[in-house]
């Protein structure tokens, strides 16, 4: 029989560790390509040189972090040719993990994303009008929600996983369009209302080809 080990203080500092660090990335406060040494790093995060070193295993393994030939580390590059890598990954399994919750998906579900586009259209509200990190941070937190309600009937957890991992790697693309105002807000509305419309009448081409744009739109490709 397999057991699973047990949550120790060591991964909830761990834990902390990385969402700090991910949103610094994510706001370019840590630039791409930037080295990352430990005892910096501590410096202005705090932790142990092990749970420091731990975190960026952790955040190598989601891609937003890179292992340098000097056993260092480094923020992952942010260059045109990863944008477009993260964008083919996103379609393939955002729209594969649609497509499997239309067919599986209860009314449970649909309350879910239905709920999720709600927040969403309240977060693109708020950050038009207040445009600061904090704001910025909610809407991004209620676009990942709608991005992980659409595929949570998958019945696969790897797929969320992969969801989760490739939603978080183009992170810091999205805040950048946010920050340099190249989002159309109004396109992004009538866009969510497609895909609300194909989700209710369990339209599955509409629905992928919604989310499809979405996808493109979200990241300016």
């Amino acid at each position: 029989m397999f057991l699973g080990r047990r949550t120790t203080e060591d991964d909830t500092v761990v834990e902390m560790l990385a969402s700090a660090i991910r949103r610094d990335i994510s706001f370019s406060v840590l630039r791409p390509d930037q080295k990352l040494k430990i005892a910096g790093l501590r410096q202005t995060y705090g932790g142990s040189n092990h749970s420091m070193r731990e975190t960026l295993r952790m955040l190598t393994s989601e891609g937003m972090v890179e292992a340098t030939n000097q056993r260092g580390f480094r923020v992952t590059s942010a260059t045109e040719e990863d944008l477009r890598d993260i964008i083919l990954m996103r379609r393939e399994i955002e729209t594969l993990g649609l497509k499997r919750s239309l067919a599986q998906g209860d009314m449970a579900w649909e309350s879910r994303v239905i709920a999720a586009l709600h927040l969403v259209s309240h977060a693109d509200g708020a950050v038009q009008q207040d445009p600061g990190d904090l704001t910025a941070l909610e809407w991004d937190e209620a676009c990942r929600e709608l991005v992980m309600s659409l595929v949570a009937a998958s019945g696969s957890p790897r797929l969320v996983g992969l969801t989760a991992q490739f939603y978080g790697q183009a992170r810091r693309f999205r805040l950048a369009l946010l920050r340099e105002g190249r989002i159309d807000f109004k396109a992004r509305k009538t866009r969510q209302h497609r895909l609300r419309d194909a989700i209710v009448a369990r339209d599955e081409r509409r629905a992928l080809q919604a989310l499809e744009e979405e996808i493109n739109a979200d990241l300016q490709r």
